[in-house]
């Protein structure tokens, strides 16, 4: 079923990048007023000294812009001071972008976000901000992230395509943009002056009320609640799910707790299908269930939700971990055969807990994917 529905919204999104039109080759450069995440306007003007102007669009959601983002750099470093400038220029509009579509991510597209990202990952290259407008993006036309254009001394276009020929940096043999590049420092025709781009479509404004329409059908998705035993928190703490596993334990009257709980639940939906899953634990008193399960309706809850089914909340404690004396929140990541991969009393931190399940969650569907979150 969420294959069918995959390909129809694929369908949707290729109709959808039809009414951009990528600029043409030997066109001029379009002018930019964007804010980049070092706090100032970046106008096209600002790079009028460099022999080469290079700008990628990319993202911070896409898994393929992520395994680009390496060499990117890489061209920063290598032509830095030979009369190159490289520009990123971030499209996608946030509220465009579904939540299982950050699926691979620790966070989405918004402006704050790339400021996350570009220190997380150590940019090195100015990275601006198109997402809410997205006038550059209409001028240029990127059709998916990474998308390269490269522009002469002139500011005519004389490559735009993919960086290289393959998103997994191990099998590349055609390295067209620094091609393009070598080519135009001198003073040459560019070898291929275009080629084809591989990664995720533009997130174009279009495309909102697909999201809108997502968020609806999560909000319909029904909200269970179960008793649960000490022999089923032992079971739970054995994780017999073979998936990575989040177990975090709540409580109504918990403050922290209900702080923390909607960005839980986000981070269920965003890799919920990818092998993960994640069980959240109340720890009120059985004759509290109607509270429970209204506090779970509010925040549509859908992930599997279980209650302490003995009033004994110390031998509840104990029966899934029996060094586990304080109290909610408490949360714990669990690998496939039951090993501890993160353990937090309190509150987490939303951004370390991601990672950690990024850099644990099987990658056979797109392999090199779980190594970007290991390295830095």
């Amino acid at each position: 079923m969420w294959r069918f529905l995959a390909v129809l919204l694929l369908i949707g999104n290729v109709f959808a990048d039809e009414a951009h039109t990528t600029l043409p080759l030997g066109s001029p450069a379009p002018d930019f007023s964007l804010l980049g995440i070092d706090g100032k306007t970046h106008k096209l003007s600002d790079y009028s000294s460099a022999k080469v102007l290079v700008i990628v669009f990319t993202c911070n959601h896409c898994p393929t812009a992520q395994l680009y983002e390496s060499r990117i750099k890489k061209l920063a470093d290598d032509y830095n001071g030979k009369g190159v400038s490289l520009v990123a220029i971030q499209p996608n509009n946030p509220t465009a972008i579904r939540l299982d579509e950050l699926g691979y991510t620790d966070v989405s597209d918004s402006f704050d976000d790339m400021k996350i990202r570009a220190a997380y990952r150590h940019f090195n290259l100015p990275y601006l901000y198109d997402g809410d407008t997205q006038t550059a993006a209409n001028a240029y036309g990127p059709k998916a992230t990474p998308h390269v254009f490269i522009f002469d001394s002139e500011r005519k276009l004389r490559y735009e395509g993919r960086v290289d020929n393959s998103q997994r940096e191990s099998l590349v043999k055609t390295q067209d943009a620094r091609n393009a590049i070598d080519a135009l420092l001198a003073g040459k025709p560019v070898p291929v002056a275009h080629t084809g781009v591989f990664g995720c479509s533009t997130k174009w404004i279009s495309k909102q009320a697909g999201r809108a329409e997502a968020d609806r059908k999560i909000e319909a998705e029904p909200v269970n609640l179960e008793l649960a035993t000490a022999d089923d928190l032992k079971k739970l703490r054995s994780n017999p799910t073979g998936k990575v596993l989040l177990v975090n334990f709540w409580a109504t009257w918990c403050g922290p707790c209900v702080h923390e709980f909607p960005e839980l639940e986000n981070t269920y939906r965003m890799y919920r299908l990818r092998d993960f899953d994640m069980v959240m634990v109340s720890s009120n008193m059985p004759d509290e269930k109607a509270g429970v399960l209204k506090a779970l309706q509010k925040q549509h809850a859908s992930s599997r939700n279980l209650l302490f089914g003995s009033d004994d909340t110390y031998a509840m404690q104990a029966a899934f971990d029996p060094k586990w004396e304080a109290g909610v929140p408490y949360t714990v990541l669990l690998s496939p055969d039951g090993k501890v991969l993160y353990q937090e009393q309190g509150e987490v931190d939303i951004l370390k807990l991601r990672r950690v399940i990024l850099a644990n969650l099987p990658d056979p569907d797109y392999i090199g994917h779980r190594a970007y979150w290991n390295t830095k």
